[in-house]
């Protein structure tokens, strides 16, 4: 390692814990360590800690608390909702569509892995229609393609706050207002509006109103919090059928004995986010436009996602002629910690499906990485790897056995 100090750069994989949060955290490992299902005093006091933690999240996210579910992180929220809200609906759309008919589903092409997969098996087994819906160039959606795939049988559209790779900011809001318009026009409850906001929650208001969505799921570890841990907001009304069955918790949805740590921890991130989250995300979006200039001064290189309407501190560069994944290696030997895209999709050679998804070409798609800033994040760092990034990429392009035109990328 050529550096003595460590840059830590893929946040949007996950994120140290605050000390703060492990403060929390501590007593209920050793004193407070009752379940909270139990009838005696320290079960009891475990009880109140959880009921504590939802109220905080829940006046975050100006719900009710008994709208607040915990989970065990972003991916079974998600899962709860996209295969749960289906199976739920299966009865209600044959009475209103007919004995052959299935629940609709709508969701973007870069929708992260915890919704897709789930969905297209869900579509391979015949228990649902899917409408894939495409983004531009920037990875943004249209709402209008969104409005044109809506059908009697729709019982779900998911669309995700911010991209994990990209980072782009969808119209989530815009989404949402014209799905009630839909709703109250037919007269109808159906499509129920659910957005993943797992990346979005350290940088964007996640006051649930004016988004106007019926589910929104949120991750401990993406916000300085504890992994194994997450919370979904299920508007009252909305029926979900169970993934995890074997006891009365979190309203009968999600069974199992709660992790009384981890959901202190994430009621105490989330609430550390949304208060420091206006000035950090001022601080950090110098420090990326200072990354993706110095970065885009590097021949045959793009920024992906949204020039703007992106997460703070989200860069996204593809540099043609080089492997992201070879990239990644050298800058760890730099001491630089980035990555190619998702961490869930880490153990694929698969070019990103985000990247795809905008147009871009397979061979830039493997050339792209991913920079994600933090609370750790210097000028000083961000200045280092647009000091070693230059040769990484000429050593990695000699390497390569083709030289592309920049026409890949048009």
């Amino acid at each position: 390692m050529n550096s003595s100090r460590l840059i830590y750069l893929d946040h949007a994989a996950t994120t140290p814990l605050d000390p703060r949060v492990l403060e929390v955290m501590q007593p209920a490992f050793a004193d407070t360590f009752g379940n909270p299902s139990s009838f005696h005093t320290v079960g009891l006091r475990a009880k109140e800690l959880v009921a504590e933690a939802r109220a905080s999240v829940a006046r975050l996210l100006h719900v009710r608390e008994d709208e607040i579910l915990f989970t065990s992180g972003g991916t079974e929220g998600d899962n709860m909702v996209v295969v749960g809200i289906p199976r739920a609906a299966r009865v209600q759309i044959r009475q209103q569509c007919g004995e052959e008919a299935k629940p609709h589903v709508i969701a973007s092409a870069i929708e992260h892995h915890a919704v897709l997969e789930p969905l297209l098996s869900l579509q391979k087994s015949g228990e649902i229609e899917l409408t894939i819906v495409p983004v531009d160039r920037e990875g943004l959606v249209d709402v209008e393609a969104i409005k044109k795939a809506l059908q009697p049988n729709t019982v779900l559209v998911s669309l995700m706050l911010a991209n994990n790779e990209i980072g782009t900011i969808q119209p989530v809001a815009d989404v949402g207002r014209m799905l009630l318009a839909w709703r109250k026009e037919r007269k109808t409850a159906f499509p129920y509006f659910h957005s993943d906001a797992c990346q979005a929650a350290e940088f964007l208001d996640l006051n649930v109103e004016p988004l106007h969505v019926d589910a929104l799921v949120i991750n401990g570890s993406k916000m300085y919090g504890p992994k194994g841990v997450g919370v979904l907001f299920l508007r009252r009304g909305v029926k979900l059928e169970p993934l995890v069955r074997g006891g009365g918790q979190e309203r009968g949805l999600r069974a199992g004995t709660e992790h009384v740590p981890g959901i202190i921890g994430l009621a105490k991130a989330f609430e550390l986010a949304q208060a420091e989250r206006e000035d950090e995300c001022v601080r950090l979006t110098v420090l990326r436009d200072r990354l993706v200039d110095g970065l885009l001064q590097i021949p045959k290189s793009r920024l992906n996602g949204h020039p703007t309407l992106r997460l703070p501190n989200s860069a996204n560069i593809s540099f043609l002629d080089i492997e992201g994944e070879a990239a990644v290696l050298y800058l760890d030997a730099e001491g630089i910690m980035a990555s190619t895209g998702s961490a869930c999709a880490s153990a694929s050679l698969d070019p990103s499906h985000v990247i795809l998804a905008t147009g871009l070409s397979y061979e830039a798609a493997h050339g792209s990485l991913r920079f994600t800033l933090g609370h750790s994040t210097t000028q000083e760092d961000v200045d280092r790897v647009i000091e070693v990034m230059p040769g990484i990429v000429e050593r990695l392009r000699r390497m390569s056995p083709t030289n592309l035109d920049m026409k890949y990328f048009l």
